[in-house]
């Protein structure tokens, strides 16, 4: 049964968890330590303002013995919108106040253009449809809408080197879609460096990483690898991801310089094309 996520799923979905906890006459740290979770994750799903992944979900209906409740009625955004693993960071990332993401290969989705999406979308293993693709691409261009407001959310984009230099389709596409982060930073909407390839190792070249802000919630970050990824809580985990980042971004460019590299290896491709 698909459940729409919105505020009022996530309430009668936090409530639920709540009774069947207590029904159990477990705490929330006690529910915390036998399926895995933080009691802040507890916290924050009973209150109605954040989901459990799949995996959280299961984790609950095994403890709590629901027979199933939980992962049957956890509210999605939709199958085939976007990979599953990535289902709770788009909910977070649409509330968040700051983000700051690292990119090791690819323009980050929210800064992707129609054309560099659809190549990115359009180019995976295993192969999809055109209607498979155009799915995920109508999702990955209504991500950027967080970028028309310019006072929410700040957002800064640590970019690796190799992200301009990979050729993702024609150099006509790549020159437009370098060109179009110019213009988010130019108009100072985003913030970017670039780590340049002479920095050599750093602290953030094996993983990719999304450290979010929120109003009224705690920090939290998203690390993704291949087919996977996860939404991360503890406390201590967070400061570790965002200690790496500050780490990382002391071996990057200034944004001025960032955007004069973005600049120049644009000219390359248009050249390219020519």
């Amino acid at each position: 049964m698909a459940i729409e996520d919105n505020p009022q799923s996530r309430e009668k979905y936090g409530k639920e968890l709540k009774r069947r906890r207590e029904e159990a006459e477990l705490t929330q740290e006690e529910l915390s330590q036998r399926a895995i979770m933080s009691r802040t994750h507890i916290a924050h799903i009973e209150g109605g303002r954040r989901r459990p992944d799949l995996e959280d979900a299961r984790r609950l209906d095994q403890v709590l013995n629901t027979g199933g409740f939980f992962e049957e009625f956890l509210p999605t955004l939709g199958e085939g919108h976007v990979a599953a693993h990535f289902n709770e960071a788009l909910n977070l990332e649409r509330q968040a106040t700051v983000i700051r993401d690292y990119a090791a290969k690819l323009v980050p989705g929210v800064l992707q253009t129609e054309a560099y999406a659809s190549e990115v979308l359009g180019s995976g293993f295993p192969s999809k449809t055109v209607g498979e693709r155009d799915k995920l691409l109508v999702t990955r261009l209504e991500r950027a809408h967080i970028l028309a407001e310019f006072h929410s959310p700040v957002f800064w984009s640590l970019l690796d080197e190799a992200v301009l230099r990979r050729p993702i389709g024609t150099p006509s596409i790549m020159c437009e879609q370098l060109r179009h982060i110019v213009e988010l930073g130019e108009s100072r909407r985003i913030r970017v460096h670039v780590i340049p390839f002479s920095a050599g190792f750093h602290a953030l070249l094996e993983g990719i990483v999304t450290l979010m802000w929120f109003e009224d919630l705690p920090p939290a970050a998203y690390v993704e690898g291949l087919k996977t990824g996860r939404v991360l809580e503890v406390p201590s985990v967070v400061r570790e991801c965002q200690a790496a980042y500050d780490h990382a971004l002391g071996d990057a460019l200034s944004h001025r310089a960032s955007l004069a590299l973005i600049r120049s290896v644009a000219k390359d491709y248009e050249h390219a094309q020519q």
